[in-house]
């Protein structure tokens, strides 16, 4: 059995013994940052057995930041681990949003007392609709539509910027919402004027159960003039650097057969952010590798 195997095999066997005690809290340090976790999240195995995971956005905002601090915003922050790590790589500021009461609690034990984070309590939507959270042991939650909300309530982007005006000027945005990002990155995409680069996963069996077509998110993205490219593999590896009307094409074959992965994450910049392309052409090769 090589090493590798079997970590990923003692790995495994350990949620079955932290998921009886799902919520017990434990301090560990992932890439670096110090994070109090319930114990059953998957962030640090994740990161344990793919060094890569999560890693090119802290390495895009590296290639990002000028002068002035970076501003993010972070769409589904959980237990602020993205925002910690980007804080801890560049000068930044960035503004944690995030709907599920509980990821909020230990999202607010992480980043509470610095300066330069700013936390929303509400799930970003594009109305007012009632949702509710689903959560897995695993460190995710999916929201869904009912008749009683139970998570925080909703705001859209128009109203998220006027509550919090330090990030109408964003330069980087990054959504992990479980499907709902080809909704909700196409919305930010338009009210904010400082066309950022767009972060998101793009998963198209979650934005299918959210009742979303995933496809339709690039020419959506185009039209509103994001025309560059760069994906990487669920684990954070390169796939490469490519036109956003290519990744359409690219996108249906994600959900042919049994793909090799479940999800992308994908970096957009717009045709007029030279310093963008710049910061996709150092990190990606152009072309596409898988």
């Amino acid at each position: 059995m090589s090493p590798s195997l079997a970590r990923r095999v003692l790995v495994h066997a350990s949620w079955l013994v932290r998921d009886r005690l799902p919520d017990r809290p434990v301090t560990r340090v992932v890439q670096g940052v110090e994070l109090r976790l319930p114990w059953s999240h998957r962030l640090p195995d994740y990161a344990l057995l793919h060094p890569t995971y999560g890693q090119n956005v802290v390495a895009l905002a590296r290639e990002l930041v000028g002068e002035e601090p970076l501003r993010v915003i972070d769409v589904g922050a959980n237990v602020g681990d993205t925002a910690l790590q980007v804080l801890a790589a560049v000068d930044a500021r960035v503004l944690c949003v995030e709907g599920d009461p509980h990821w909020l609690a230990w999202l607010r034990g992480n980043v509470d007392g610095d300066d330069r984070v700013e936390v929303h309590a509400g799930l970003l939507a594009l109305d007012g609709s009632a949702a509710s959270p689903v959560r897995s042991t695993a460190g995710t939650t999916r929201f869904q539509a009912s008749a009683q909300a139970t998570g925080e309530a909703p705001v859209t982007p128009a109203r998220l910027l006027a509550e919090h005006p330090d990030f109408a000027t964003a330069r980087l945005v990054k959504s992990d919402t479980d499907g709902y990002d080809v909704r909700l990155v196409p919305a930010l995409a338009e009210v904010l004027t400082s066309r950022p680069v767009l972060f998101f996963e793009y998963y198209p069996e979650l934005t299918r159960l959210a009742g979303l077509d995933p496809v339709a998110v690039w020419p959506e993205l185009e039209s509103l003039g994001w025309t560059h490219a760069g994906v990487w593999d669920n684990n954070g590896l390169p796939l490469g650097r490519v036109a956003v009307a290519e990744l359409a094409v690219r996108a249906e074959l994600l959900e042919e057969g049994r793909p090799r992965w479940p999800y992308w994450d994908v970096a957009l910049v717009h045709a007029d952010d030279a310093e963008g392309a710049d910061a996709l052409s150092t990190l990606l090769p152009v072309g596409w590798l898988g």
